[in-house]
């Protein structure tokens, strides 16, 4: 039977282009199939099920690799057999809520997937929080239990957190509450009984006051248009070598231990970002994957060539970088630099992924944001929901089978016709291709953590020796943005930058710390009392 007619005809391009992209990917193998629908029916699509397929079909293959050593995906599936039922013990159960405070180990990957097996809902802590944004997210998010890095026991125990249940994911010396080590060690680690639904997880990202929001994700099957997008316009394959150097608590980096977790890869993981480090890593684990943020790339691209030449990256095939703006020239000289290998996503923890830009559209056009993938929409509309033309600056709209489930406050982002706003404002130039022009409020991203001005300038007004203080974004070679805070002390205060910078530090986590701070006798105002921030940017 001959095909005829533009929707038959569409409907047979989009299926050769599934075939083809998943048999590119790995994903048509009769073992791969039958073994990820045996651990999906038992754990969802979260990373337990992908680890538990990995061990199903080849328990002896190589399953991660940090700073300790390797481990095989059997000895991970036994692992977090045994400190599943340890935390069942302590009484976590599906659906209760467990707060992880950990950096990129082993231990967060093993904690992570034994709470998956429990159909707990993983709570995601930034590692820059202090003692009060600990304490508050914690309260606010309802959970009993905090399984936390040894290092950061002097913020857990200044918080309200000191009260929870404590389980220690990381520790050089050994730790006077029960380490995921003690759990191995003391639980049997036969097979657990799966959940009767997967959990959720919670990723925290700022609100409209500045103060960390939970935005929750339920861990349900996603369509195969998703899939296809992502896959084909990032090669991330089955059974590679996935070297992840952004935050896991974060979306970026979570998503791509997610996602290498249900492709069977390698997870390779360093608990700190080094640059010298990370290209010692891409050596010595021969990652063919690398997940960045790109700062990170801004830091080892200042390494001396002399350094960066020691060191053998060849095997990379896909550098994937998210979570801040990746300026045009940065991409530039790290493909002149590693190759042609950068594909860079843009989107956010509430709308997922939005756009993806190739390494030939990085070329042809620095600084975009490239092309939605198959499977998402983007629309840029104008103030009355309106779509706008190409070129004209607009809302960045998004819909997808990936957005947030809302935040667990209550709310959500601005939604028009299915499309839910990423908070961003852009434009898409002649060739389709998206750029990003700002935010649409007040939210600078620092580094890929977002901030908000007015929670810092409201802790340096609170300070005893300030009058009042502003603060607002510029722009920065190597985080995106900054922040710059302009400050009116008391007549005969003694505090300076450093003193004011320390006792923002020790209230809110170390990324919204300003990294200048101008000393004024006044702040400009217009007739009403408002700030003219506009006037501070002009004259500073």
């Amino acid at each position: 039977m001959s095909l005829r007619g533009t929707g038959q005809g569409g409907a047979l391009s989009r299926a050769r282009e599934t075939i083809s992209v998943l048999h590119s990917a790995g994903f048509l193998n009769l073992g791969f199939l039958r073994s990820m629908s045996q651990a999906s029916g038992k754990f969802g699509s979260t990373g337990a099920a992908g680890i538990h397929a990995a061990a199903l079909r080849d328990p002896n293959r190589t399953g991660l690799i940090d700073e300790a050593g390797s481990m095989t995906f059997g000895e991970i599936d036994r692992n977090t057999n045994a400190i599943a039922r340890g935390f069942a013990d302590a009484g976590v159960k599906a659906g209760d809520g467990v707060a992880l405070f950990a950096r990129n180990h082993r231990g967060f990957v093993l904690a992570q997937a034994a709470l998956d097996k429990l159909g707990a809902n993983t709570l995601m802590l930034n590692t820059g929080f202090a003692a009060p944004q600990l304490e508050e997210v914690c309260e606010r998010e309802g959970t009993d239990i905090i399984i936390y890095d040894e290092e950061f026991r002097g913020i857990v125990e200044a918080s309200g957190a000191s009260k929870l249940t404590r389980f220690v994911s990381y520790a050089e010396g050994g730790a006077p509450e029960p380490t995921l080590e003690d759990l191995i060690e003391s639980n049997d680690d036969s097979e657990v009984e799966p959940p009767e639904r997967a959990g959720r997880y919670t990723i925290l990202t700022s609100g409209t006051t500045g103060t960390p929001k939970g935005a929750q994700r339920e861990m349900k099957r996603q369509g195969i248009d998703s899939l296809v997008g992502l896959l084909g316009r990032m090669p991330i394959r089955t059974g590679v070598r996935h070297l992840i150097v952004a935050p896991t608590f974060h979306s970026w980096g979570g998503m791509h231990l997610l996602v290498g977790s249900n492709l069977g890869s390698t997870l390779c993981l360093r608990r700190k970002f080094d640059p010298e480090d990370t290209l010692a890593a891409i050596e010595e684990t021969r990652a063919e994957v690398l997940a960045v943020v790109p700062v990170m790339m801004q830091r080892i691209m200042e390494l001396d060539r002399k350094i960066i030449e020691k060191y053998d990256t060849s095997t990379l095939q896909a550098v994937c970088a998210s979570g801040s703006t990746l300026p045009g020239e940065l991409a530039l000289r790290w493909m002149d630099t590693f190759g042609d290998n950068i594909y860079n996503l843009y989107g956010s923890t509430e709308v997922a992924q939005a756009s993806i830009a190739m390494p030939d559209e990085l070329r042809a056009a620095p600084g975009t944001a490239g092309r939605p993938p198959r499977g998402v929409i983007v629309k840029i509309l104008d103030d009355d929901g309106n779509e706008v033309p190409a070129g004209t600056t607009g809302r960045i709209f998004v819909g997808n089978d990936n957005q947030f489930d809302g935040y667990t406050g209550g709310g959500n982002k601005e939604i028009i016709a299915g499309l839910m706003s990423s908070g961003d404002v852009g434009h898409f130039d002649e060739e389709g291709r998206l750029f990003i022009d700002g935010r649409d409020d007040d939210m600078i991203i620092s580094g890929g953590e977002n901030v908000f001005p007015r929670e810092v300038e409201d802790l340096l007004a609170d300070h005893d020796d300030v009058v009042e203080a502003t603060v607002f974004g510029v722009d920065d070679a190597e985080f995106g943005q900054r922040l710059k805070a302009f400050v009116v002390l008391k007549e005969g205060a003694s505090a300076d930058e450093d003193a004011l910078k320390a006792h923002v530090k020790t209230n809110l986590a170390r990324y919204k710390v300003p990294r200048d701070i101008v000393f004024l006798d006044a702040l400009p105002r217009n007739p009403t009392g408002k700030v003219l921030k506009r006037v501070l940017k002009e004259e500073y």
